[in-house]
């Protein structure tokens, strides 16, 4: 398991080296998150391959192509004729004219490495994994909570990509659908993807995998996910504050007011 772990290490840094490289001409570091969906997903690939494509192993396959092809496509056809995301804009104008080789290792090298150790419970579920453990409890509790939370994850994005084309709503906060009820529902049905795929690793024994999903709950809630883009929220859309005040950053939950105050 370690030969296929660093071989995935090499495959995925010489991804983003190539993304990295492409990004330099075209001035959008932001390139980066429209890859990580589909890093995960070719990743998934090419453990199933290296392991001798085993039976069990498909299933993983699946669940991580079906999350990361449809996160890959969502991006990058929401940030189409955008440029570069404003977060990432400000990284490089703090950055200064060392930006863009700095840029290969404190955005690219980063992100990759990320995205190779949180998919350790996909190569554990791939290559220790069996149609036996897919019917256990765990097994099955796991596919539930990743196909939950690719729904969930999806229908936030489609009711925010609603909400974002009608003009009238042009500087408003959307508050309706599933982001009535919390801050960032795309990443609460994230999170449970991970969780999801993660019960498949466990299922197999492979318990121990558990960073893997903590790292992306606590990347997503305390590091690049909330509080990147609630800053830039706060300052962009007059109502974020009033809007953020009455609900949970992920766990969905009635506003506050209508529970009492």
């Amino acid at each position: 398991m370690l030969g296929l772990a660093l071989i995935g290490l090499g495959a995925v840094l010489a991804l983003m080296a190539g993304v990295w490289a492409y990004s330099l001409g075209a001035r959008d570091a932001s390139l980066v998150d429209r890859f990580w969906g589909a890093g995960i997903a070719a990743l998934a690939w090419l453990y199933q391959a290296l392991a001798g494509w085993p039976a069990a192993g498909w299933l993983v396959v699946a669940l991580a192509t079906l999350w990361g092809v449809r996160l890959t496509a969502y991006l990058a056809w929401r940030s189409w004729g955008q440029g570069e995301d404003p977060r990432y804009r400000a990284l490089r104008q703090a950055g200064g004219p060392g930006w863009a080789r700095r840029s290969l290792v404190t955005v690219f090298g980063l992100q990759a490495v990320a995205l190779w150790l949180v998919a350790t419970p996909l190569l554990y579920a791939i290559t220790h994994g069996s149609l036996a453990a897919w019917a256990s409890p765990a097994g099955v509790a796991g596919v539930a909570v990743a196909l939950a939370g690719w729904a969930y994850e999806a229908a936030a994005d489609g009711q925010l990509a609603r909400f974002r084309a009608d003009p009238a709503n042009a500087g408003r906060v959307c508050a309706s659908g599933l982001w009535r009820y919390s801050r960032h529902p795309n990443y609460f049905g994230e999170i449970l993807v991970w969780w999801g795929l993660w019960g498949l690793a466990a299922a197999s024994g492979g318990w121990w995998t558990v960073f893997a999903p903590l790292a992306v709950t606590g990347l997503l809630l305390r590091v690049s996910g909330v509080p990147l883009l609630e800053g830039h929220l706060r300052a962009s859309r007059p109502g974020y504050g009033a809007y953020a005040a009455r609900r949970n950053a992920l766990i969905p939950a009635p506003p506050r007011q209508e529970r009492g105050g």
